[in-house]
């Protein structure tokens, strides 16, 4: 042991609601769903992260927010894994997250990534509709957006441009 006390794991998820994704800072790492799984191993807190795309360029700075953040909280002995099965899917990511999303000016996704079956489904005329205005009037621009999870759209009613949360 480490001297600190083992706190209960929905204790240290709470603490984990506090670290921002480095990429879209609206949302927590929690709210995207990449924290799987938070656990105690002799000692130390495990905490197992899934990236949003297994070569995500924010997962070094995620896994050290983490580990600032729960040392901050008394938890010094922290090791991050990461487990890449299953992949991650916007189905992760809590409501709030989503709402999140939408007040930042990003679409968030409209379809579910998997079906309850758990076959992938790829929606041929998705529905996106405009977080600055609502209409559902809108249109793919570039499958890229301004990072590789998201793609570009604009409205036509309001002619703005804004990313949409790309489903997988």
């Amino acid at each position: 042991m480490n001297g600190v006390a083992i706190v209960p794991p929905s204790q240290v998820m709470a603490w984990l609601e506090g670290v921002p994704d480095p990429e879209i800072p609206v949302l927590s790492v929690v709210d995207l769903g990449v924290i799987r799984e938070v656990a105690w191993e002799d000692g130390t807190c495990v905490v197992t992260i899934t990236p949003t795309y297994s070569g995500c360029p924010a997962m070094r700075e995620i896994s050290e927010d983490i580990q600032r953040t729960l040392a901050d909280h008394g938890v010094a002995a922290v090791r991050i894994q990461t487990r890449l099965s299953p992949a991650w899917t916007t189905d992760w990511m809590s409501e709030r997250g989503r709402a999140a999303l939408k007040g930042y000016g990003i679409a968030a996704p409209v379809e579910r990534a998997v079906d309850v079956s758990g076959i992938s489904r790829r929606a041929a005329g998705r529905l996106v509709v405009c977080p600055h205005c609502g209409s559902s009037q809108t249109r793919l621009i570039s499958h890229f957006g301004s990072t590789s999870c998201k793609a570009l759209y604009r409205c036509n009613a309001c002619r703005e441009p804004f990313d949409y949360f790309k489903t997988h």
